[in-house]
């Protein structure tokens, strides 16, 4: 196995972007605080497993409903851009129903690895092999880790201007990525 550095820290990159555990910190305090606590090493390990097996098995399931890895790729960077849009404009394209008495559940799926996260697994391994996405996978959560672990903490640090700052620079990078992707894959 051949690990090439930089693409793995493209991968990171791309993936930090797309879980934005920084931009998620006022939904992630909103959890909290309805369910009373969230078990961050839990939520972690749950992302983890629902990542790696969407990496494995989302291309499966796309060949059983006839769809090629390269144009779910052009559909996830068009989401992408969308996700992108929301960070930088500050704006709801779509509606988070958060259950009041899950902690689990919203944290590690859709907040973590929701389809944002899926969308762009897949897309990544259009472009990048197997072991550089895991081990992205692996450097984000940890981050993850650490932000949930360090919620109130996190928030104090940044406030409100540091957290908005932070999701419209990693915003412009996603919109970034999602070009780049559109553009990798409308050729095939």
């Amino acid at each position: 196995m051949d690990l090439n550095f930089r693409e793995i820290l493209t991968v990171s990159a791309i993936l930090f972007a797309v879980i934005d555990v920084i931009g998620s910190i006022p939904v992630l305090l909103e959890v909290k605080k309805k369910a009373g606590r969230i078990k961050s090493a839990q939520a972690t390990f749950v992302s983890l497993i629902i990542m790696v097996g969407f990496l494995f098995l989302g291309e499966t399931i796309l060949n059983f409903i006839g769809v090629d890895v390269h144009s779910f790729a052009i559909a996830g960077s068009l989401v992408l851009f969308f996700l992108a849009l929301e960070m930088i404009l500050g704006i709801k394209l779509y509606k988070d129903e958060i259950p009041e008495t899950a902690s689990i559940v919203p944290v590690a799926f859709p907040l973590i690895a929701g389809t944002g996260t899926m969308t762009t697994l897949l897309s990544l391994r259009a472009v990048y092999d197997i072991p550089t996405i895991i081990i992205g996978i692996v450097i984000n959560l940890i981050p993850v880790f650490l932000v949930l672990r360090n919620l109130f903490r996190v928030e104090k640090i940044l406030g409100p201007a540091g957290i908005s700052i932070l999701r419209k620079v990693f915003g412009i990078i996603l919109l970034a990525i999602a070009v780049k992707l559109f553009r990798t894959n409308v050729g095939f």
